[in-house]
């Protein structure tokens, strides 16, 4: 399985530089690049990024952070930030959409490459660990149902949205589904497991 970059940038020479340095380091990667927020909403309509890098400022009407926001609320992916801004006020904003970096340009390769390598490695972890197919018969239709959303990457606040439930109705039933699946509760063991076994979540 491929791990999914989704580069935001508004110029495209920085957004070429970076695409670059991940093609030469990394294989096992799909690469894609947005230079506005428009295409940022259409990729993320079609699609379920592993890792963003997102430049905090963007030529339109929201910075990235703000952006992040939206889209943290809804998805899960690690996020790493590329950024000019040095402030302490602007690496504070970005607390609350809880970023594994932040990194500051001027970019060279050794900086992109120290700030973004231990990510990129927990990634690959994440989709060459042993797979083991598991009987769903043990489970729920809600249970499935949850599964499904989980493979699609939503928070559990969104989960319970979509589904009318309360967000501990839906952490009670993530804690089901792990003792049923044996698996850990913890490093995201529940998420890898959905997006390794997806296709037979659409049975």
């Amino acid at each position: 399985m491929e791990i999914k970059i989704l580069i935001i940038e508004d110029e495209m020479i920085i957004a070429r530089f970076i695409e670059q340095h991940f093609s030469s380091f990394y294989e096992n990667i799909q690469i894609n690049i947005a230079l506005s927020v428009e295409e940022v909403d259409t990729y993320m309509q079609e699609q379920q990024p592993d890792l963003v890098l997102c430049d905090i400022q963007l030529q339109d009407d929201c910075d990235g952070i703000d952006l992040m926001v939206k889209y943290k609320a809804e998805k899960q992916f690690a996020l790493i930030f590329i950024t000019s801004y040095e402030s302490k006020q602007c690496i504070d904003r970005t607390i609350a959409v809880n970023p594994e970096n932040y990194i500051i340009k001027p970019l060279n390769e050794s900086r992109l490459y120290a700030g973004t390598h231990m990510v990129i490695q927990r990634l690959l972890r994440m989709y060459t660990a042993p797979k083991v197919e598991l009987n769903l018969d043990g489970l729920t239709s809600s249970e499935k149902q949850v599964l499904k959303l989980i493979a699609n990457r939503y928070t559990t606040k969104h989960i319970a949205e979509k589904l009318y439930l309360s967000p501990y109705t839906i952490k009670n039933t993530r804690h089901r589904i792990c003792r049923k699946l044996c698996l850990e509760e913890e490093n995201n063991a529940l998420l890898t497991w959905a997006i390794e076994h997806q296709h037979m979540l659409e049975n």
